[in-house]
């Protein structure tokens, strides 16, 4: 069983302290802190490469209670700085489950809170924005953990820490698509996701050169979500700036605002992100409303994709930000959200279909 019961607490950047109890590993972690207002999933979010050096509130209370499944892990080595819960639960329910989530915070060195007022904080994060926090034994001095939180800088390395260092494959019965997925913190389901529809993958690390991937003959590249600011991943911005119209493109998350990059907008950092399962996103084209899944400190500015040759296909419905662009003259789109999310909504699982249907056209175009 996990470690759980020692006084910790949570200092954030404004000053603010927050006790508790502390589950998973006793590590110390200063980190970005971000909230999440997913109802399940914590699983795939603790597992999720974007999470990389942030450590995450959940707004919904009752953490923990189904356990960990192996085969549903988004990734082999979780890379998540924290996570700060209202209440834990380490005796969970579930017949398919192979461990508590604290043992697999335990194992991979990652601090847990529980026991705080979580919904305080994140109306605290929703007011001033993300910010720097630090989690750490309750008898730390205060002005000590402010001095660590304050004199922390953001990564800018973090995709070159999560990408897989050498190529691999995920193949599949009777394929019909060869894909070359680019890794900047792929999430496992997409490529799950890419099986299903009858895609072979080669997974390639995220500053493979354009060369070696069209010494693939891929049908299709995808570009993966992934943590960070997208500016930082100039070899990926250049790649799509070297293939772009040469073969079908589809991104993700962080994959669509390198896209955008690449094209020539700009992005910027929100205030708070977008993170959880019930955002609704409007497709320009039909008026269609899904409800997506995201997970994203970023975005793309609508007002410099005029000149692009990128048009805005989708957008959110809260804020007006552009959650998905296109440019079909060169095979390529991309959406901010996710559409493979597990365990759900299923909304926009149809973008696979997109994707499938330009690497169809091109083959019969050869």
């Amino acid at each position: 069983m996990a470690t759980l019961g020692k006084r910790r607490m949570l200092v954030m950047e404004n000053g603010s302290v927050h006790e508790g109890t502390g589950f998973g590993s006793m590590n110390d972690a200063v980190c970005e802190l971000v909230f999440n207002t997913s109802m399940v999933g914590y699983q795939e979010i603790v597992t999720d490469p974007s999470y990389t050096a942030q450590t995450v509130v959940m707004t919904y209370p009752l953490i923990g209670n189904y356990g960990i499944t192996d085969e549903d892990n988004e990734t082999r080595v979780p890379t998540m700085g924290g996570l700060v819960v209202r209440e834990y639960c380490d005796m969970p329910s579930n017949f398919r489950y192979t461990k508590t989530l604290g043992e697999i915070l335990e194992e991979n060195g990652i601090p847990g809170l529980e026991g705080v007022d979580t919904r305080r904080i994140g109306r605290m994060i929703r007011s001033e924005g993300s910010q720097r926090a630090l989690i750490c034994d309750a008898d730390t001095p205060v002005t000590e953990a402010l001095e660590r939180v304050r004199a922390y800088r953001l990564p800018t390395d973090s995709v070159s820490r999560v990408s897989c260092k050498k190529k691999w494959y995920a193949r599949t019965p009777n394929p019909r698509y060869s894909v070359v997925a680019v890794d900047c913190g792929i999430k496992l389901n997409i490529i799950r996701k890419l099986n299903q529809y009858g895609c072979n993958v080669t997974v390639v690390p995220y500053d493979t050169p354009a060369e070696t991937i069209l010494s693939f003959k891929p049908d299709g590249l995808f570009l993966s979500n992934g943590p960070g600011d997208p500016e930082d991943v100039t070899p990926v911005i250049n790649l799509v700036k070297a293939l772009r119209g040469s073969l079908p493109i589809f991104g993700i998350c962080l994959g669509h605002q390198m896209i955008s990059l690449a094209c020539g907008a700009k992005t910027f950092k929100m205030k708070f992100g977008h993170r959880g399962g019930n955002h609704p996103v409007r497709e320009l084209a039909t008026g269609r409303i899904e409800i997506t899944s995201q997970n994203h400190s970023f975005a793309v500015d609508e007002k410099t994709l005029e000149g692009t040759g990128l048009v805005m296909t989708h957008q959110n419905m809260l804020d007006g930000t552009p959650e998905g662009v296109a440019c079909m003259r060169d095979k390529l789109f991309s959406v901010q959200y996710h559409p493979e999310s597990a365990p759900g909504p299923q909304d926009s699982a149809y973008l696979f279909k997109r994707f499938i249907a330009l690497m169809e056209g091109e083959k019969h175009n050869a």
